[in-house]
């Protein structure tokens, strides 16, 4: 059992919405295996299904002037930034399949996140960061010390149909965190935003390229697949012909 991996690059988002829809349906008749898309978005904002619009703090006019664009979508969650620096990962993955964890026909969608979270939170351990979850609060939060609290330095977001996932995770690798001020990311107040390059030691500076290989590598331990790297969408349709 294997999981393709494609990398896409820097890819617009309605672009990459296409691949998603374009691989789901694909899995969905089994003509392709479980796939993972690692990808960059110029900068873009998305409301999930439970997203108030009052969290994008910036206003059409400003967001237009920077090029943003601004996507209501079907994943969870509330309001979410993508930008350049940032590596976004959409799994597309039949929950019915041989999964860790899994104790009835399909594996849930909760336990289907701590998957991804602990993927995430190992590949911060790559470079040194220790990372941690919080109750109640999805995605991957760095540790308090002293009088600052944790920050938030990987989202997840996710949607199931017919038992395959779709959507996923957003890691901020070397993002411009400035950027993060246009919204109130997924609607929480308290704690801010950060990144690998911002927690990392200087001698293990992160590159985008060095963070694909860490998150591509630790998805294959976590999941308990050989992962397997395709240039293309025909390559993985060929291979599972």
């Amino acid at each position: 059992m294997h999981i393709n991996l494609l990398h896409l690059g820097r890819v617009p988002y309605t672009e990459a919405l296409a691949i998603q829809q374009q691989i789901i349906s694909a899995r969905k008749q089994n003509l392709v295996a479980d796939t993972l898309l690692l990808l960059e978005h110029p900068p873009v904002l998305t409301l999930g299904r439970n997203a108030r619009r009052s969290n994008v703090l910036a206003s059409d006019g400003l967001l237009a002037q920077r090029g943003v664009e601004l996507h209501e979508i079907n994943r969870g969650g509330d309001v979410t930034y993508h930008g350049p620096g940032q590596l976004v990962g959409y799994p597309i993955i039949d929950l019915r399949g041989d999964l860790p964890g899994k104790k009835g026909p399909h594996l849930g969608p909760v336990d289907y996140v701590r998957l991804l979270e602990e993927v995430l939170i190992r590949t911060c351990g790559d470079f040194g960061v220790m990372t941690q979850r919080i109750s109640k609060l999805t995605g991957v939060w760095t540790l308090p010390g002293g009088s600052i609290q944790e920050k938030k330095i990987a989202a997840i977001g996710v949607h199931v149909s017919q038992g395959v996932t779709s959507h996923g995770f957003a890691l901020n690798v070397t993002t411009d965190l400035r950027d993060f001020e246009w919204i109130v990311p997924c609607g929480i107040t308290d704690r801010q935003v950060t990144s690998l390059e911002m927690e990392a030691d200087s001698d293990r500076q992160p590159t985008m390229e060095s963070a694909i290989n860490s998150v591509a590598r630790n998805f294959g331990r976590i999941f308990e697949r050989q992962i397997l790297w395709c240039e293309s969408i025909d390559q993985m349709l060929a291979a599972h012909a």
